[in-house]
This record gives structure tokens, sequence and C-alpha cells, in this order.
């Protein structure tokens, strides 16, 4: 089976992590992850891919939650048959699973960082915010924010520092937590593969 992969940038260090693993016959291509300071232009960059891709491949992976395009990520996905994407809400989720869950009922004003996020802090949250040259809209952004929880996916790319450094800069507690990949795995395999899965 041939597969495409259409991914936010944000996670395709990880998909194509586990696509070699499993020796998934596949090809790949990338939308900015700055898109999601503007979640209303995702579903449109998705169907700008698809329409390329549509028919070259058997399977075609879309590798985002619905990402605050407020279902319309998911009626767009509709028109293709053999399109699927990533269930849930966002890449928080589908690499936390419980930890996500359980953190975000125990203090709602959680920041998250994976590690993606962390290693690009400064160019997507503080430039592409603009906090570096009005950093007085720190508040307006982070006002409602109580603690920042970095889901560490690769112990061995720790991005530890640069989240610590990122939750000070925002004036929010510091948490961390290892997730590694075995959700999204579950996730991806059920979707190209047909298994069950319990993610």
């Amino acid at each position: 089976m041939k597969i495409g992969i259409i991914a936010c940038g944000a996670i395709v260090r990880e998909l194509v992590a586990i696509a070699n693993r499993r020796g998934w016959d596949y090809e790949l291509t990338a939308i900015p992850a700055q898109l999601h300071n503007r979640p209303e232009r995702i579903a449109p960059a998705v169907e700008a891919k698809l329409d390329a891709w549509a028919s070259r491949y058997d399977r075609i992976l879309v590798g985002y939650g619905d990402c605050g395009t407020g279902g319309a990520l998911d009626r767009l996905l509709e028109r293709y048959p053999h399109v699927v994407r990533i269930p849930g809400p966002h890449c928080y989720e589908f690499y936390g699973g419980p930890i996500y869950q359980e953190q975000a009922e125990r203090e709602p004003g959680t920041f998250f960082l994976t590690d993606f996020l962390a290693r690009h802090f400064q160019g997507l949250v503080i430039k592409g915010l603009g906090l570096d040259r009005f950093p007085e809209l720190r508040e307006a952004y982070f006002g409602n924010y109580k603690e920042l929880l970095y889901l560490r996916q690769s112990p061995e790319q720790d991005e530890s520092e640069r989240a610590r450094a990122g939750a000070e800069q925002l004036g929010l507690r510091y948490r961390e937590a290892d997730t590694g990949l075995d959700l999204l795995e579950e996730r991806l395999v059920a979707l190209v593969e047909g298994t069950s899965c319990d993610g």
C-alpha cells in the first residue's frame, strides 16, 4: 500500500520515526507549523495538498488533530474516502493521552508544549504572537494560564531547558511529563493498517 502523509510541521519528526519503524511505503509533505497561530488557514492548506495528491496514493494520512479548525478539517476530508486524520483534538492529546486529560482537568489554565514547540518556542510563541515587540500582550494572551506542562516525546532530544525558560518568560509554573510516542503510534497503525485501537 502506497501511503501519502500530509502533516503539520510540528509532528513531522515523530511521524517519520513511526512510519520508518513500521516499514511503510510512504511519501510525506509538510505544512508550516506557524499556521497554528491562524487555524482558519489549516483546512485550505491541507486542501491544496490533497488536490495535488488525491489520486497518487492508496491511503492518505493527514497529520493533524482538529487543531482549532472548528470542524473545517473534518468537513474537508469527508470529500476524500481514502483520506484519514489522526483522531483527537490536537497533538497534546494524541501524545499525552491520560497525562493530558488529567492535567487539563486539574488545571484548565495550562499551556502545553511538545518537543517541537519547546524547541521553537521563541519563534512560534514569542515572535509568532508579537510578544518580542509588544511584551504587554503577554497578559492578553496568557493572563488566564497558571501552568506550563512540557510533554516530552523523546528523552534523547530533551527540550526541558527551553521549556522551563519559556514558562519563566510567560510567568507560569513549570511541569513536565514523559509521553513517548506509543499512543500516537497506536492511532496511526489503526488508521493505516486497520488494527483496533484502544487510544
